[in-house]
């Protein structure tokens, strides 16, 4: 059963998100947050949050698995794909634009880089609003979207 986020609950995480800044963010539309905990406790608390806020979890990619049940080679290091949603949010991105729907259900990786440090990356819901030319009303469950997932990333995010 998909539980719906209140609307004070949607506004708490709204402020929370708007609060919370992300470690980096680029041009590609990327924000990464780095991560207080190691590759398995961050998405085990990651995961924890999703479920606290009655998101929808859809599934979770061990792309480095992936890559050795494949036969492949190449060292990679921890990656892991967490994919999420709240249909009744997401299918308001895909209503007016159904392109948009590439960019959901919510998409979260946790990786680690060549110096073991732990991120966590998504792809930024104003930048995903822009790229598909979405403005004005029609945005707002973009800006929803944006504090749900800073909500959820500053539950491992180092100070």
């Amino acid at each position: 059963m998909i539980k719906q986020i209140s609307p004070s609950a949607l506004a708490l995480l709204v402020a929370a998100g708007a609060a919370a800044p992300a470690l980096a963010q680029t041009d590609d539309g990327l924000v990464r947050v780095r991560s207080a905990y190691s590759t398995d406790e961050t998405i085990a608390r990651l995961k924890q949050d999703i479920a606290a806020k009655g998101i929808r979890f859809f599934d979770e990619i061990d792309q480095a698995q992936l890559a050795a049940d494949a036969g492949v080679k190449l060292p990679l290091r921890r990656s892991t794909l967490l994919v999420f949603g709240n249909p009744p949010l997401g299918t308001q991105f895909i209503h007016g634009r159904p392109e948009a729907g590439i960019d959901w259900p919510v998409r979260l990786l946790v990786q680690e880089d060549r110096d073991g440090n732990v991120w966590a990356a998504y792809t930024d819901f104003g930048w995903i609003a822009r790229r598909h030319g979405i403005t004005g009303t029609a945005a707002g469950p973009f800006k929803t979207a944006s504090g749900v997932i800073a909500s959820i990333t500053s539950s491992v995010q180092a100070k």
